[in-house]
């Protein structure tokens, strides 16, 4: 039977999602809940596993390509023995079973009329890019007359047509060798892939080959740009790159737009002194209960933000339009840089973990971050978050909200400044920190309450401990 494995939603609302890699070819044997592709969804990087058993007999979306959730990805074929017993046991169509119908002839019953029936041909078919070889399955012609009893039906083969002509790609299918970026390049330009002859691996069709195509139809030979003293002169098609936005830099750029232009943001700044928590931050490292664990400022710089979180509830809380939702959990999300973009996975509960249990979620979630393995789950709910633009070297900032948060804490990088102490100019570590607020929930006081006590814990950090 040939099943066809269709995109899942697998995340909150998930309308589309990018082939990154398939684990699989045509051909290859697949058992249930193996992983065979990875796709990329507006929030991360999702292993697929394969519900079915059997031979991969096609796989139908491209690496790089971006498909619609309900639009099939492959197609398996498993045991056809036992859907066809399953038939004769009167077992009721299903969709699956309707559709081996149509594609999988099941065989005759083993009888003298049904001796020596032959099999279905199955023909070799292009999929695309990197030439992979599967298997489609064509109904045999029948005979126009059964065969006497007791003899094997002859099989009449079909006339040949008059003039020979090639065969039409599969629906959907071209038949040259190009990878999406190419082929859209090709479509903007007004060349026909058809036509060319690939200088790439496997007689693939290349941009070079695309512009060298598009070149004759311009007209006017590519003008020539002065160089700059200094810089080498950059002509043809390396002058621009184009990137498409998809994936996760897509996502971001919507929700980034949505909430700079729906919550009315304020920010406000204020210089810490810190030598206390970097003195505190050599001193955790020294304990037993933090030994394999990284233990970094932006530990307590997290302890400290659910501690004012906790003494001022509606920094943590969404506006819901005619009403405000106050949270008395806290999904503490951590602002990550990766290869694929911006993302803020956040911590489950952080309001309920020790330090040591703190210090270890931080760790797990930005290396799963980081990995591109993190998963929707990781990704959604979040109540409250942190930036720490210090790793970048920036002292400070003016972060955007993620959208449905009231609040995001911006950390600065620890920097050796002069600094007043007791009437004396000494050096002291000195970072900057910036907390941006939903004008319509928190006001300037409450906003700068939480602000001040952030720095006054970071400042302090046994004042943690009185106002935890």
């Amino acid at each position: 039977m040939l099943r066809e494995f269709k995109l899942p939603d697998v995340g909150e609302g998930l309308t589309e999602a990018e082939i990154i890699k398939w684990h699989v070819s045509a051909g290859d044997k697949v058992v249930i809940n193996q992983t065979i592709v990875e796709i990329e969804t507006a929030k991360a990087v999702v292993e697929l596993p394969c519900p079915f058993e059997g031979v991969v007999s096609s796989l139908m979306a491209d690496e790089g390509e971006t498909v619609d959730v309900g639009k099939p990805i492959i197609s398996v074929d498993t045991d056809e023995d036992d859907a066809s017993a399953a038939r004769g046991r009167g077992a009721p169509a299903t969709r699956e079973t309707a559709l081996a119908d149509d594609m999988v002839p099941s065989p005759p019953p083993e009888s003298a009329e049904g001796a020596g029936t032959k099999k279905p041909e199955r023909t070799p078919v292009l999929v695309g890019y990197g030439v992979k070889l599967s298997a489609t399955t064509r109904r045999p012609r029948k005979s126009p007359a059964a065969a006497p009893s007791g003899t094997a039906p002859a099989v009449v083969p079909s006339p040949p047509p008059a003039t020979p002509a090639p065969a039409p790609a599969p629906s959907g299918r071209v038949s040259v060798l190009a990878k999406p970026p190419v082929r859209k390049l090709a479509k903007d330009l007004g060349v026909d892939l058809t036509g060319l002859t690939g200088t790439g691996p496997n007689g693939s069709i290349t941009r070079e080959d695309v512009h060298a195509a598009a070149a004759p139809a311009t007209g006017a030979p590519e003008p020539v740009v002065a160089p700059t003293p200094g810089y080498a002169a950059i002509a043809g098609a390396e002058r621009e790159e184009r990137i498409p936005v998809k994936g996760v830099r897509k996502a971001t750029a919507a929700a980034m737009v949505a909430s700079a232009f729906t919550a009315p943001h304020v920010t406000e700044f204020l210089q810490v002194d810190v030598t206390a928590t970097m003195d505190a931050v050599r001193r955790l490292r020294e304990l037993p209960d933090f030994a394999e664990v990284k233990v970094s400022p932006l530990l307590l710089v997290a302890k400290a933000l659910l501690t004012a979180a906790r003494r001022y509830p509606l920094i943590n809380s969404t506006w819901a339009g005619d009403e405000i939702v106050v949270k008395r959990y806290v999904n503490l999300g951590i602002a990550a840089a990766t290869q694929r973009g911006l993302i803020v996975p956040n911590v489950k509960e952080a309001q309920a973990l020790s330090l040591p249990d703190l210090a270890k979620a931080l760790a797990e979630l930005t290396e799963r971050a980081r990995s591109g393995r993190s998963q929707p789950a990781d990704l959604t709910g979040g109540t409250i978050t942190i930036t720490n633009v210090g790793v970048f070297g920036i002292d400070a900032g003016t972060p955007i909200l993620n959208p449905g948060e009231t609040a995001i804490l911006a950390f600065g990088q620890v920097r050796d400044l002069p600094w007043v102490v007791d009437g004396q100019v000494v050096p002291r570590k000195v970072t900057t920190l910036a907390l941006s607020f939903d004008h319509r929930v928190v006001d300037g006081e409450i906003g700068s309450y939480v602000l001040r006590d952030v720095g006054a814990m970071l400042q302090d950090p046994l004042r943690m401990l009185a106002w935890s």
